[in-house]
């Protein structure tokens, strides 16, 4: 039998039961790709994070994979920025991926700030998700490898939304964010990618690569606060720095343990 580390992080969170849970699990060496499915599958929260550490890598401390409960994919915020919690023993710590490059978390006061990449889109009509996100949107827009973004005209009707989870799963592995001007912070979203095996996710830091470039240039600055508003709720800071989103929020640790394998 073999006995893993497990950390369960909730991420971007600003008070108990909030934010986004991940588990992070660091390994001596990759696991089968199977095996990892399978762990993460067992966690069944939105991502587990899989480190391993890289001593002769110059750019990079550990590898980091993630995993919903039925895919790979290929960037999360909130578990890479619950890597950075677990693991960071300085100031920072660099994460080489296998599609997004490398990411770092650096501690920012109490929290953390994690460095991803500015992600643009471009509109596009998109009927059919639309109509299985459901409410009115007044824009859609699309960036290649299943990233979809609407706008609504205010927070109500973000929050309002009751997505058809069957047909947006039917139509494979994208993420739609619904967004909108918010009430108490710059902007509000939610995130649902059922394709993934994710019907809401409760915080999604790479939506907010996403996000962060279209209000930007909307809000004519390069700091904004933002909410998503699932059930549980986070907070993150946004901030526009070229190529680059800086993110920042807290972290906390609420389950420590061994997985049995």
């Amino acid at each position: 039998m073999t006995s893993l580390p497990f950390t369960q992080v909730d991420a971007f969170a600003d008070a108990p039961f909030s934010g986004n849970p991940a588990a992070v699990m660091p390994l001596d060496a990759w696991l089968d790709d199977a095996t990892l499915q399978a762990i993460a599958a067992e966690n069944n929260l939105s991502e587990t994070a899989f480190t391993v550490a890289t001593p002769d890598d110059p750019d990079a401390d550990h590898a980091l994979r993630w995993f919903t409960p039925t895919v790979e994919v290929k960037l999360c915020g909130h578990a890479t920025l619950a890597s950075g919690h677990v693991l960071m023993q300085g100031d920072a710590i660099r994460f080489r991926t296998r599609h997004a490059g490398v990411l770092t978390v650096t501690r920012d006061g109490e929290g953390y700030a994690l460095s991803l990449p500015a992600w643009t889109m471009a509109p596009r009509p998109l009927p059919d998700l639309a109509a299985g996100l459901g409410g009115h949107p007044v824009e859609s827009h699309w960036r290649d490898g299943g990233y979809s973004l609407f706008l609504f005209p205010d927070a109500a009707a973000v929050g309002a939304l009751t997505p058809d989870f069957a047909a947006l799963k039917a139509l494979g592995d994208v993420m739609l964010i619904a967004t909108a001007p918010g009430d108490d912070s710059d902007i509000v979203s939610r995130v649902f990618v059922p394709g993934g095996g994710v019907d809401e996710d409760p915080v999604t830091g790479s939506a907010h690569c996403l996000l962060t470039p279209f209000w930007a240039e909307r809000l004519g600055k390069t700091q904004i606060s933002a909410f998503q508003a699932s059930a549980r709720g986070g907070r993150l800071g946004c901030t526009l720095a070229g190529d680059r989103v800086i993110l920042t929020g807290a972290c906390r640790t609420v389950i420590e343990g061994r997985f049995l394998l």
